[in-house]
């Protein structure tokens, strides 16, 4: 697996059954979406003495579809390229077509991989069953934030 130089203060591995609580710890923290953690399925970036500082995964769903998901990394480790390396592994280890969603906010960022806003009616079943209840979400808070569902290629 090609990873991160140890020079940058990290690098990639496949998670193990170890890492599945710290993997759910992490989610928890960041507040991402805490469904569908299989650690079969992610990729982490640890630090030089094996520390989990974030993660992603592929996640499948039952409609085909596949989706970018569980993207997470330390507050102490952002802008550090701790994200884009995770992406850009995922994206090359799974070509093919991906899904996502993501805070408004985050729309930018998934940009500049690709991902473009996808229209409900263009959406897998799977997204147009979600599309509505993350959207719905926010406004029953009060927040503004909306969440966005976005599609590569």
């Amino acid at each position: 697996m090609e990873t991160p130089s140890p020079s940058q203060g990290y690098t990639l591995r496949k998670a193990s059954a170890t890492d599945a609580a710290m993997i759910r710890r992490i989610i928890s923290e960041v507040r991402i979406n805490p469904t569908g953690l299989n650690w079969e399925r992610f990729i982490l970036a640890v630090d030089h003495a094996n520390s989990i500082i974030g993660c992603g995964q592929i996640k499948p769903h039952s409609d085909g579809s596949f989706e970018l998901a569980s993207i997470a990394v330390l507050p102490e480790w952002r802008g550090k390229g701790v994200a884009r390396a995770i992406i850009e592994h995922l994206l090359e280890h799974h070509p093919g077509r991906l899904y996502l969603t993501c805070r408004a906010q985050l729309g930018p960022l998934y940009q500049k991989f690709g991902f473009r806003l996808v229209k409900t009616a263009d959406m897998p079943k799977y997204f147009k069953r979600v599309s509505g209840l993350i959207n719905l979400l926010p406004r029953l808070r009060h927040q503004p934030d909306q969440l966005l569902v976005m599609k590569n290629n």
